[in-house]
């Protein structure tokens, strides 16, 4: 009799342990960690000026699970979002750079700064409410570049007559600057190039490709610009 309860003991063991060497446990595939590539990108628009650099990127989210263990491309099954109104995603991880408005002055660089990317995916496969969260930055029309309002570097510009004329400017700024009336100071964004145009022919100063002719362009220069039209 203590053979035969000693053999049903060890058949029981030998059936547990089975079960517990089983890859699932018996568990719901459980998602550990979930990473986006690329993490970090700098894009431009179509419209946005300096000109277009990858005004769309594809990301990625691949999801490392347990139970059993298992790496998986979830870019599909991810649910994405975006933190700000710089970019839309116009199918799963398929990110778009917002172009400015039809109707903003010529120029225009359309909108900076960074949005974040995030992508989620439920924690296990039996309707958990747990999720996994991943993050990737962006950054739209890099705020380090000069030609960007909203985030780069504005210079002033100041016009300078002397004598009867007057000058104005095209983008709008200086208007019938003369020698003791008229907006004579403006600011734009620094590498911005500025039509003056003289009431008529004057001496330019500081601006050599007006000599002989009534109208000059300039460039903003990050520590501002002034230009002299005598008449």
């Amino acid at each position: 009799m203590k053979r035969s309860y000693i053999g049903l003991a060890l058949g029981a063991l030998v059936a547990v342990g089975a079960v517990l060497s089983l890859p699932s446990c018996g568990h719901d595939q459980k998602a550990v960690s979930l990473t986006i590539t690329p993490t970090t990108s700098t894009f431009a628009s179509p419209g946005f000026a300096p000109p277009t650099v990858n005004p769309t990127q594809q990301y990625v989210a691949t999801a490392t699970y347990i139970h059993p263990p298992a790496t998986k491309d979830v870019t599909s099954q991810a649910t994405w979002t975006i933190d700000n109104d710089v970019a839309t995603m116009s199918s799963p991880g398929l990110f778009n750079a917002t172009p400015p408005p039809a109707n903003s002055p010529p120029g225009t660089a359309g909108p900076c700064g960074v949005a974040d990317i995030s992508a989620s995916i439920p924690q296990g496969t039996g309707g958990s409410s747990n999720v996994v969260i991943a993050l990737a930055s962006v950054t739209v029309n890099n705020a380090a570049n000069d030609l960007c309002p909203n985030g780069g570097k504005i210079g002033s510009l100041a016009v300078g007559v002397y004598g009867s004329g007057t000058v104005s400017s095209l983008p709008a700024g200086i208007n019938n600057c003369s020698q003791t009336s008229g907006t004579c100071i403006a600011t734009f964004d620094v590498g911005a190039s500025v039509l003056l145009t003289a009431s008529s022919v004057p001496v330019w100063q500081n601006c050599p490709t007006g000599v002989g002719t009534n109208t000059c362009v300039v460039t903003i220069a990050t520590g501002g610009t002034a230009v002299g039209a005598s008449f």
